[in-house]
């Protein structure tokens, strides 16, 4: 069985003294494992944790581990590495993506909001806020979509102000008032979102990976 598509490698482990299992998060088939023959000891064309490029994975039957051949064509990893926090923000979606996405299921949508993101990230005069985004369509794609858009109670589209840690729908003042202790106070930020994205981890069985716990 051969697969050919384009993909983002997000993770790297060492396999054996010579070979690395890779995770790359693919246009087509979201995220795939698999193994990278000599990608320790590569001294031309090494495979780094950022760059985008052409994949190919082969295996004899498709419960395999199968291995990639990978061909890189740029490092998005390269114009963050001089910044501390856009390396914060590249870790944590990667992270997030490893830990939150199950192989082999398409998430195109995120996929290309994930390569603009690091496409763009260096260049960005508010790259926690763009980062801010891409949480939200994260959540929004594994079925945890924020709905700002009128008051789960009655229905009203002015005075938001209010945020359901139960439902992600917002809350007007009027019918927060009771619970304004319970209820996230809009706009949404970094914290809210590391909440909800923690209640999904939680969910899955595993921890919000550290990479995100940071900031």
């Amino acid at each position: 069985m051969q697969i050919e598509t384009s993909g983002i490698l997000i993770n790297m482990r060492p396999f054996s003294e010579r070979d690395m299992i890779a995770h790359v998060f693919t246009h087509d088939n979201g995220v795939m494992v698999g193994m990278l023959r000599g990608g320790a000891v590569a001294k031309k064309n090494k495979p780094l944790v950022g760059q985008f490029g052409t994949v190919s994975w082969n295996a004899r039957v498709d419960s395999q581990l199968g291995v990639f051949h990978f061909e890189s064509e740029k490092n998005l990893a390269a114009p963050l590495m001089l910044n501390g926090d856009l390396l914060k923000i590249m870790n944590a979606v990667f992270a997030l993506i490893y830990t939150l996405i199950p192989e082999r299921e398409s998430y195109e949508h995120l996929y290309q909001r994930t390569l603009i993101l690091l496409q763009n990230l260096a260049s960005e005069s508010a790259p926690y806020d763009a980062y801010l985004k891409w949480e939200i369509d994260l959540l929004s794609d594994l079925g945890y979509a924020l709905d700002l858009t009128k008051c789960s109670g009655c229905g009203r589209t002015d005075d938001l102000i209010y945020l359901s840690p139960r439902t992600g729908r917002a809350v007007c003042a009027s019918c927060g008032a009771p619970y304004m202790d319970k209820l996230y106070k809009l706009p949404i930020n970094l914290n809210i979102t590391k909440r909800f994205i923690s209640g999904v981890c939680t969910a899955q069985g595993a921890e919000i990976p550290m990479a995100r716990k940071i900031f």
